[in-house]
């Protein structure tokens, strides 16, 4: 089995000119925590028993995984939260919008903590709810928006979750993306689909699994009058693709696809729908984080992979298989910078606040947001057969 190291851009110095502009790794990881958080939060953790229960995305850090109740994608976490009932706290060691959508789904009297409120999600943030009703307004004027369903990726906001839910569309995530579009064409005639906010999950599903070309996809550019498209372009296109991405998945380019293959005799190209179109193109395998997870337990011992995905799950999945050669499919290694930010001397603050009687951070959706949130999830759970995986 053959191990290939790629050329490594030092983390905050310099960068890859072949990946998508607005994804730069602004630096390395902090070191580890000290051994003193470890035995403060398995303390606070014990003290609280089933009074509090610990969600961890698949892209936290080992130090904070190491105590979570479960791990998954985001929207599996939520659910999971809320078949909970009993446990008075969830502390989501994950992003804002998935802590929102835990309050969403949880009871009234469950608190949901998010141990450090600067973990956001850069692509929710590229769909602000005032720019998608400007785009609204835009797609009326242009006589196009009675035509328009609108689809949002579970990475959003809750109100711009509530805003699909309000005009009659719904959540999808990138396992049901498909079934969610199918869906959206078949509530209005001559539909069209505004996806929110990642324009790659939005255009690599259209293309790669439903058959559309990518003449049939235009992207709206918020930050453009008119999304810098003109009305015919808009009552020619079937799928009006948001200028969102993510600022992991849109670092991964063909060209180290290409360098992979020459380097890795047989490597397997398998990467997230977040990435990309071109290099979607080039991979071997396409699919959720869970899937991604789901493969590597079943591919044969010596079989190579590279990973596009988030870094702390690769080197999660290659310490885990070590009879397989994982490797990361970029030339920069770089973490998600927000999901990191959930680190153990956070974790342990938010932790021991609880036993103190104090809930830090608590993140709540108001009830109208919360209403039609609601709405629009709940029309994805009604999918004909869904899976809903991140």
């Amino acid at each position: 089995m053959t191990t290939v190291d790629l050329p490594l851009l030092p983390l905050g110095r310099g960068t890859d000119r072949t990946s998508e502009r607005g994804v730069e790794c602004p630096g390395d990881l902090p070191a580890p925590s000290d051994p003193g958080l470890v035995e403060r939060a398995r303390a606070a953790k014990e003290a609280l028993g089933d009074r509090v229960f610990v969600l961890g995305h698949h892209y936290q850090r080992d130090e904070v995984i190491a105590f979570a109740d479960v791990t998954g994608d985001s929207f599996k976490l939520a659910r999971d939260a809320a078949a909970r009932p009993e446990a008075e706290f969830i502390v989501f060691c994950g992003v804002h919008f998935m802590a929102e959508s835990a309050d969403i789904l949880t009871g009234p009297d469950q608190k949901v903590v998010l141990p450090d409120l600067a973990a956001g999600c850069s692509m929710a943030d590229m769909a602000r709810l005032a720019q998608v009703e400007d785009a609204w307004d835009a797609l009326a004027d242009a006589g196009v928006v009675d035509s328009v369903v609108p689809v949002t990726y579970m990475n959003s906001s809750a109100d711009i979750k509530a805003f699909c839910g309000r005009n009659g569309g719904v959540v999808c995530t990138s396992s049901n993306a498909e079934v969610a579009l199918e869906w959206a064409f078949e509530q209005k005639p001559d539909a069209k689909i505004l996806f929110l906010p990642d324009q790659h999950l939005g255009r690599n599903t259209a293309v790669q699994k439903m058959g559309l070309t990518l003449d049939d996809c235009v992207v709206w550019n918020p930050l453009r009058p008119g999304g810098g498209l003109t009305p015919e372009q808009l009552r020619d296109a079937k799928v009006i693709l948001w200028k969102g991405h993510c600022s992991v998945h849109g670092r991964f380019s063909p060209a180290v696809v290409d360098e992979l293959r020459a380097t890795i005799p047989g490597v397997n190209i398998l990467v997230h729908p977040e990435c990309q179109h071109e290099v979607v193109l080039k991979a071997d395998l396409v699919g959720s984080t869970e899937f991604i997870i789901q493969t590597i337990e079943a591919a044969p011992a010596g079989s190579s992979w590279a990973i596009g995905t988030e870094l702390n799950l690769v080197k999660r999945l290659a310490n885990a298989h070590p009879d397989k050669n994982i490797v990361f499919l970029d030339k920069t290694v770089c973490y998600c910078s927000t999901m990191n930010r959930i680190d153990l001397p956070h974790f342990v603050w938010a932790m021991e606040s609880l036993v103190a009687g104090t809930v830090p951070n608590q993140i709540t959706v108001d009830p109208e947001t919360e209403k039609w949130a609601l709405v629009a999830l709940e029309r994805m759970l009604a999918l004909p057969g869904r899976t809903q995986k991140d």
